[in-house]
């Protein structure tokens, strides 16, 4: 219920290889899942609203993390996580979200369809692609309205090895300082950041501020 929640709160609002790795592509652990997701340490400006939170892949966080026919593109996950934040200054909210796969296999399989039988369609009906530069392994991102009196709102996906992650970003201003391509880059950034650091085998520590 509580993943729901952050789900609710978030719904309001591919290329090479290029970040620094070592070439390993490891099914993380329950832990470094948790560990991946940012907290309050990593978001400088932004209030956790929903602390960091891992469950396993079980038949509720199958619908919830894979909402299409037959949970398609669960098959072969491990873990859910999600962590939400406000912004302090502003009405911005953003979602975190990470399916973890046994294998870098399963993610790659995963990743179009989730894409486009779900998550692509986060950002509203008229959301424009736009790039997130050179993060992760594979990467997709849209911004658009996704709020019901025309609020912006944005969703990334990024493949890091043997995960899949979401920034779901939205506000309720609907000028510059609420929600932006560079807002949400850097946020999705962040994430793609501490996923590989923990597919390296090392502890998360990158954070918005660099």
């Amino acid at each position: 219920m509580a993943i729901a929640a952050a789900l609710l709160l978030a719904g309001c609002g591919g290329g090479a290889e290029s970040d620094s790795w070592n070439g390993k592509a490891v099914a993380l652990t329950k832990e470094q899942v948790r560990e991946t997701l940012p907290d309050g340490e990593a978001m400088a400006g932004w209030k956790e609203s929903f602390r960091p939170t891992t469950l396993e892949m079980d038949k509720l966080s199958r619908s919830e993390a894979c909402p299409i026919k037959g949970n398609a593109g669960c098959e072969n996950s491990r873990f859910f996580g999600v962590s939400t934040f406000q912004h302090t200054e502003n009405a911005a909210t953003v979602t975190f979200l990470i399916i973890a796969y046994d294998s870098e296999q399963a993610a790659r399989k995963a990743y179009d369809v989730l894409w486009d039988g779900y998550y692509g369609k986060k950002a509203g009906q008229r959301a424009k692609s736009f790039s997130l530069g050179p993060i992760g392994d594979e990467r997709d991102a849209r911004f658009g309205s996704s709020g019901h009196f025309g609020e912006p709102g944005a969703v990334t996906q990024t493949r890091v090895g043997t995960t899949l992650l979401w920034t779901l970003a939205g506000s309720m201003d609907k000028h510059e300082n609420g929600v932006n391509e560079d807002s949400v880059r850097d946020l999705a950034t962040v994430l793609a950041k501490r996923a590989r650091q923990a597919q390296n085998g090392n502890a998360p520590s990158a954070t918005l501020e660099g």
